[in-house]
């Protein structure tokens, strides 16, 4: 083996043990929007394709429902996480997670939905009736349209169900006379769910989910990932995971493009889950 083919290999071992030393593993926690199974078969390419790119492991990680989603948000129990934009605000503050990407090109709307043959036709039709909901700090699947009845005078009793996809199963089969959720949930939802239902009301657009980092990530760490993120993009790198998650890419986020939310002023989570 000749002297320059040598340096080589030598060079080549140095540079993957350090690569190796570097490496660091990472817990993800996402909003348990749908069954852990189905968020895991959508998320795990992402979470694969940013390992493969950085050299770091990230894990998967949920919760049974929103609200102990919530407790762990509040505990600071995962590196990073993708959240809803009211919980972005909540925790932002405490333990302090610092915004690193959003979805890009997209807002989020609240939605009311009705199975595809009721007779509803305005939220004023669900006056005395019991509503499906997520959960109590639900952004847009919850806080937004159940603030909006109330303003309208709209007399109803809120039932939590734990996610998007119980939602749209319950009211689907007959059990609420409707429920709220969002566009995208809606879409990632079982075909035959879907196609039993129908919108009745969509709330105005707002910022969307954050995927937010934890202060004990170094710079270091979020440059990386920022990078790996930003530079996706359909048809070219990360194709596949953005695919899986039915996204077209992710812009770099700071936290000013919450103060839409921030203007709403509210501190429902404070109350209802202290």
């Amino acid at each position: 083996m000749s002297e320059l083919l040598v340096r080589r290999v030598v060079a080549i071992l140095l540079m993957l043990i350090s690569h190796s030393a570097a490496a660091e593993s990472f817990s993800v926690g996402i909003v348990p929007q749908h069954s852990p199974k189905k968020l895991a078969e959508a998320w795990q390419p992402l979470l694969s394709y940013i390992g493969s790119e950085t050299g770091h492991t990230f894990h998967f990680e949920t919760a049974k429902d929103i609200p102990t989603f919530e407790k762990a948000l509040s505990e600071g129990k995962y590196d990073i996480a993708y959240m809803n934009p009211y919980h972005f605000v909540v925790f932002q503050k405490n333990p302090g997670y610092r915004a690193l990407v959003r979805q890009k090109d997209q807002t989020i709307q609240g939605i009311i939905v009705v199975p595809r043959d009721s007779p509803f036709t305005q939220l004023s039709d669900l006056n005395g009736t019991k509503i499906a909901f997520p959960a109590p700090a639900a952004f847009a699947a919850s806080i937004i349209p159940r603030a909006t009845m109330q303003k309208e005078g709209i007399n109803f009793t809120p039932v939590y169900v734990h996610s998007h996809d119980s939602v749209y199963l319950n009211v689907k089969r007959g059990f609420f006379k409707a429920g709220g959720g969002i566009f995208r949930s809606l879409q990632a939802t079982d075909g035959d769910v879907k196609e039993n239902l129908k919108v009745l009301w969509s709330s105005p657009a707002y910022t969307p989910h954050a995927i937010a980092t934890h202060p004990r990530l170094s710079e270091e760490v979020r440059g990386q990932l920022l990078n790996v993120l930003t530079t996706m993009t359909p048809g070219g790198k990360g194709n596949d995971a953005l695919n899986s998650l039915k996204m077209k890419g992710f812009s770099e986020a700071f936290s000013a493009d919450w103060d839409d939310v921030r203007a709403l002023n509210i501190d429902l989570l404070q109350q209802e889950n202290p």
